[in-house]
């Protein structure tokens, strides 16, 4: 059985393991209660797949930390 996405490509967009299922975890709630999704037509029926789905389709990204000195 393949999962799509996959996790390799889901690591071209966002390189931590742990950041990526922060992220949809995170999504998936909020997408939960407020019933709205970046993407049309997911795949997937389960929110968490859908939400990375949005990672892969660069609707949903972490923003990076800038320095500060």
């Amino acid at each position: 059985m393949m999962l799509e996405p996959s996790i390799d490509e889901l690591q071209e967009k966002i390189k931590s393991k742990y950041t990526l299922v922060t992220l949809s975890a995170r999504r998936a709630r909020e997408m939960r209660h407020a019933k709205n999704m970046l993407i049309e037509n997911p795949k997937s029926h389960k929110l968490v797949g859908v939400a990375l789905e949005e990672i892969l389709a660069e609707k949903l990204f972490v923003k990076e930390e800038e320095d500060s000195k």
